[in-house]
């Protein structure tokens, strides 16, 4: 006798990525607090002579200069060295994906599972970040678009000034609980 078979259709999986502590904020008086959405982040390197390539690749031109970034719809580059960036595309799209399609020498790594950010804005958001970041936030010392990789209090992080009140801190996930924790200190204190 033949055994009837039954076909079962798997579940398909659901797979949402959310940053650590999705939907944290804190809000004081003159700054906020909070964490932001999932972006697709990677690593790059790449010797002078293939920027070009990989700027039309990306669809934003690498910045040469240190301190400085570009965007362009959605993705934001930052120069980190002289060879190396550190591309951010809040638009949804795959700037790994993107740099595969150019053959110019180039070395890239996906890390948008190990990196978080939390944006601080408002007045007193130069304040709150200057507490435990030992460069200097003046506007004139770090304008808009200006990035660096930096520390705040015991962790390395990538910041970028996303307008003249505005930054944004790009940090690894397993110390986002300390970066987060901290600007909240800084910025309860900032409030006093």
């Amino acid at each position: 006798m033949a055994k009837a078979t039954t076909k079962t259709k798997a579940a398909s999986p659901s797979v949402e990525r959310r940053p650590a502590y999705a939907g944290r904020t804190l809000s004081a008086p003159g700054v906020k607090v909070e964490m932001l959405p999932p972006a697709e982040r990677i690593s790059l390197r790449a010797p002078q002579a293939s920027l070009a390539a990989l700027s039309r690749a990306l669809g934003v031109a690498l910045p040469t200069k240190p301190k400085t970034s570009a965007t362009k719809d959605g993705r934001t580059a930052l120069w980190l060295g002289p060879d190396e960036w550190l591309i951010i595309d809040e638009a949804g799209n795959d700037p790994l994906a993107d740099c595969a399609k150019t053959s110019a020498l180039h070395s890239v790594v996906g890390i948008s599972h190990r990196n978080v950010a939390i944006s601080v804005s408002g007045p007193a958001a130069e304040m709150t970040v200057s507490s435990g970041c030992p460069q200097d936030l003046s506007l004139d010392a770090f304008p808009i678009g200006a990035a660096s990789r930096t520390i705040l209090g015991k962790s390395e992080i990538v910041l970028l000034r996303t307008a003249s009140d505005s930054f944004r801190v790009e940090c690894w996930r397993s110390f986002s609980d300390y970066v987060f924790t901290l600007l909240s200190e800084a910025a309860s204190d900032a409030a006093n």
